[in-house]
């Protein structure tokens, strides 16, 4: 009886085990997983009155940039007299006039402490240069570890490579490719790395960051399989740090997710997911929570020299305010003492490098990425498209973005300079790769471009590699001998990670003290329940949520229309760039006097960005020019640059308004701003424009090319008369002379 026991027992286990083994697989692949960002009820719950009026948080405040400016000054101390507080002179006379004078005289009276003058400031540990993703990032680390940190920026926060981005957060399929097919273990580490920071990246800022599926189409059936097996790898990788599985569609299926592909060249589509995000306003975000948590934080500050002791290391640098220039006040420049010193500028990392030593090589090899911006009827809304091989070998990206469509990006060696030009060259050939895969009825026009932009990104050299043209595949943190700390490469979504390993290395070679963080602040604006992430003097930077994510929620948008009576597209924007901040940012908002909406009037027609945003970007984000507005706190220049030339003067105005500013600033804004459009696509016939041309309309004339796009000015008829030209052989339609026309 033994034998025939164990003939129906090994078949029984082998089917047991692969039923669970099949089991397994399909729990992992459909298993529910927390989307962060996905929870029905915010974190911090609202008051609500007895007559269910709900009672908006009271968030706390941020240090204005003067208290921020006037902190970073004092820490080179206070000397005997005003005329000696700043000791490096470049210029003299109040070019601003009584009103630049004033403000001198506000800004740097010296306090008194109760006991004679203001003592000299306590130096700091960390000075960081520069404020894109990474230099706030460290600031933001560096802060949370219990470390006194200072942050300088010489333009705007993400004014460079940071907010000109693809907006993805990815871990980068094509990574992952050529991981396998090269053997490369560095690329798989950088691909793992980038998968478990995108999802910290979407837990600490889930209002600026989301979860989107990314369509790779299939042409030839063979490539089904390939497909398939390279989206699972990924997701595989991914592991618990993954957002959703990828899936197959057929034919039908995927054109009827992404209608605007050429049929005859589709057999079927995978789907997988990655991550997007809205770069600048994340970027503003990790400067802004950096200083609610005590980091001193200016942008508009440059630094104009590196100092060093008697023992040749670095203790300091010598800093002016280039607000101060913009608004005639004197030119000085004032010193900020520091223990330590990380160089985190992107692509002028050379720059910085070379006010340490004037002799060190380069190491940044800078490439521009395109971008351009089509209406958003050229994609759907919630599905993007990656091209793996376009016709030179280079992958293209075609996103769904803030209700239009970004494409791009082109990758090709440049010459560093501020605000680079879309090339003509390179905008034509994403509009050809579009062709490509968009369904010939499908008219894609130069014309339809709103926007373009060219990103530098900073691909770094090893200078202690034996090789040292040989790029550096992730990113690199070298020191140099007089202890400057250089933080350079890497991308996007490995920002903190980069950030985690600068502070280490500086805390370990500068003998720094990071130490719990004690009266953290109650971000969330509620004293109900703790907000705060474990600040034990570690890297917490993995959860520490960001300003705005603490009461957020998918919901919230309804809570901002029945109390404000905002419209429901404002209130969704807000949300989605603000988080639990659109509160203020609608309070900020004026009433409009009429039934509905009740508050909050459009800066442009076409967008729902508001007026609030811009009070708000100057009162608790630093916002200094029209540009830092139009740019990085809104992104109507990003999304369509004839929309912010005739959106500027009423953005300047309601700045001058919160600032103060002269005729001459005014004047000044206005010759910037619309310099800086011009590298964002505007046309070339409205570089020149005037604000009196935007005000009384002729700058929003369409030109010659412009026309021609569009029936603009044929009456209304069943066919109108430009068309009634054109050859009706094969398909007979009404003629001008028609009855019906008559």
């Amino acid at each position: 009886m033994a034998f025939p026991r164990r003939r129906f027992a090994r078949p029984l286990f082998y089917a047991l085990t692969s039923s669970l083994a099949a089991g397994g697989v399909l729990y992992y692949i459909y298993k529910p997983r927390e989307i962060p960002g996905s929870a029905h009820a915010p974190a911090v719950p609202l008051r609500v009155a007895p007559d269910g009026t709900i009672a908006p948080p009271i968030f706390p405040k941020i240090k204005s940039r003067l208290e921020q400016l006037n902190d970073l000054r004092r820490s080179g101390g206070y000397m005997e007299g005003p005329s000696d507080y700043m000791p490096v002179p470049l210029g003299g006379g109040f070019h601003g006039g009584e009103k630049a004078e004033r403000r001198w005289n506000e800004r740097n009276t010296v306090k008194d402490t109760g006991e004679g003058k203001e003592e000299e400031g306590e130096e700091y540990d960390l000075l960081v240069i520069g404020g894109g993703a990474t230099g706030s990032g460290i600031a933001l680390d560096a802060v949370t570890r219990g470390l006194k940190v200072a942050l300088v920026e010489r333009d705007d926060f993400a004014s460079g490579t940071s907010s000109k981005s693809t907006k993805l957060v990815h871990g980068g399929v094509r990574y992952l490719e050529k991981a396998v097919w090269e053997l490369d273990y560095n690329q798989y580490k950088l691909v793992k790395e980038a998968l478990r920071e995108r999802k910290y990246f979407l837990h600490t800022a889930p209002h600026l960051s989301s979860w989107l599926p990314i369509m790779l189409p299939i042409q030839k059936w063979w490539q089904a399989p390939y497909f398939w097996m390279g989206t699972k790898a990924y997701d595989f990788l991914a592991g618990s740090e993954g957002i959703e599985s990828s899936y197959f569609l057929t034919r039908s299926k995927a054109l009827e997710a992404f209608p605007m592909l050429r049929k005859n060249d589709v057999v079927g589509a995978l789907v997988y997911y990655d991550g997007a995000h809205n770069d600048s306003r994340m970027n503003v975000s990790l400067a802004m929570t950096a200083a609610l948590y005590g980091a001193t934080v200016v942008n508009h500050c440059e630094i104009a020299a590196l100092e060093k002791d008697a023992n040749g290391k670095l203790c300091g640098a010598l800093a002016r305010d280039i607000i101060d220039v913009r608004d005639g006040i004197p030119d000085w420049h004032f010193r900020i003492r520091a223990k330590a010193i990380i160089n985190a500028t992107g692509p002028f990392t050379d720059g910085v490098r070379k006010m340490d030593d004037p002799n060190v090589k380069e190491i940044v090899a800078p490439s521009s990425g395109v971008h351009v911006i089509l209406p958003g009827y050229y994609s759907p809304s919630d599905m993007g498209l990656i091209d793996p091989h376009t016709s030179d070998g280079r992958v293209i990206f075609f996103l769904p973005w803030q209700g239009n469509t970004i494409a791009g990006t082109t990758d090709a060696p440049c010459e560093i300079r501020h605000n680079p030009v879309a090339g003509e060259e390179e905008i034509n050939w994403i509009l050809s790769e579009i062709r490509g895969y968009l369904a010939p009825d499908i008219n894609v026009r130069r014309g339809d471009v709103l926007a373009a932009w060219s990103g530098i990104r900073p691909l770094v050299r090893d200078p202690k590699a034996k090789n040292t043209e040989s790029l550096v595949r992730n990113h690199l943190i070298t020191v140099s001998e007089s202890g400057l700390l250089t933080c350079a490469g890497g991308k996007w979504t490995t920002y903190r990670q980069m950030a985690e390993e600068a502070v280490d290395e500086a805390i370990s070679r500068f003998s720094l003290q990071p130490k719990p963080l004690l009266n953290v602040p109650r971000i969330s604006g509620s004293e109900m329940i703790d907000d705060a992430a474990p600040l034990d003097g570690s890297c917490q930077t993995h959860q520490v949520r960001l300003i705005g994510a603490h009461g957020y929620s998918k919901t919230l948008f309804i809570n901002l229309i029945q109390h404000f009576g905002v419209e429901t597209e404002v209130a969704k924007h807000l949300v989605e760039s603000y988080g639990d901040r659109a509160w203020q940012v609608a309070a900020l908002s004026s009433p409009t006097e009429k039934r509905f909406p009740a508050r909050a009037d459009r800066i442009s027609e076409l967008y729902p960005f508001v007026d609030g945003e811009v009070r708000y970007a100057v009162r608790h984000e630093y916002a200094q020019t029209a540009v830092d507005v139009l740019a990085r706190r809104t992104r109507l220049a990003f999304l369509n640059a004839q929309a912010a030339l005739e959106a500027l003067p009423r953005v300047i105005d309601m700045m001058s308004e919160e600032l103060n500013w002269s005729e001459t600033r005014k004047r000044s804004e206005w010759r910037e701003a619309v310099g800086f459009l011009g590298s964002m696509g505007l046309a070339k016939s409205k570089w020149g424009v005037s604000r009196r041309d935007v005000e009384t309309g002729r700058a929003g004339r369409y030109d010659e090319w412009e026309r021609k796009m569009y029936s603009r000015h044929d009456a209304p008829a069943d066919t109108i008369a430009s068309d009634s030209k054109l050859d009706q052989v094969d398909k007979p339609v009404l003629g001008r002379n028609s009855p019906a026309n008559k």
